[in-house]
């Protein structure tokens, strides 16, 4: 049986960074290679944008409901963002876990921190950087999603997200997608390998040493 064959608990992989710095595509790629990866669906309670489906790029739900269910420790994580709460609920990604699966988080440093006091051992956390602020805003104004209030908004915001870059495991500077997805595969090709995620381990180390 090959290792890819073997069974194995998933990961959590956090991708954090500011805004425009490259998460949104580079989640997409992963997504697109690694069929036993899933995106973590988050709740919020912002209004949906043009082309956005519920239940598919997130669970859009009134701030009462919301509210229950931060009571009820229903998220993993949760945090007030630009107005709007987001939150990540806990069955789905724990049931993920446990079949094997991992989980892709595009969540910014405060959700990040939450995951730690909740599910530090199943965490991979990755940092995207961009090559520079002038090409952050660059690319934030050439994706054409948001005023230039909130743009404006985004960036004092990037200065604040870019210093908790010491925070993560890994930092990436996303100048290139292929260079940067060639770096997350080394990642996760690595992280796959710890002993913990792999329970199978202890059986067969001794059934070797009974064989000797």
């Amino acid at each position: 049986m090959s290792n890819e064959q073997r069974p194995r608990r998933g990961l959590m992989l956090i991708l954090s960074g500011p805004s425009g710095a490259g998460k949104t595509a580079l989640s997409r790629l992963l997504l697109d290679e690694y069929k036993d990866m899933e995106l973590s669906i988050s709740a919020t309670t912002r209004a949906p944008r043009p082309g956005e489906v519920d239940g598919q790029h997130y669970h859009f739900i009134d701030e009462d409901r919301f509210r229950r269910m931060a009571k009820n420790n229903e998220f993993l994580e949760w945090a007030k963002v630009f107005g709007a709460y987001y939150g990540t609920p806990r069955a789905a990604v724990e049931t993920a876990l446990a079949a094997g699966r991992d989980v892709l988080f595009d969540i910014d440093w405060q959700g990040a921190q939450q995951l730690k006091q909740t599910a530090a051992s199943d965490l991979v956390k990755v940092f995207i950087l961009p090559p520079s602020l002038e090409e952050l805003e660059a690319r934030l104004t050439k994706r054409d999603q948001d005023s230039e209030k909130v743009i404006a908004q985004r960036m004092a915001r990037a200065r604040d997200e870019i210093s908790h870059w010491g925070e993560y495991h890994y930092v990436i500077v996303n100048t290139n997608v292929d260079e940067s997805m060639e770096d997350l595969r080394a990642i996760l090709a690595a992280e796959r390998r710890l002993r913990k995620r792999q329970p199978w381990l202890n059986d067969f180390v001794r059934d070797l040493i009974r064989s000797l």
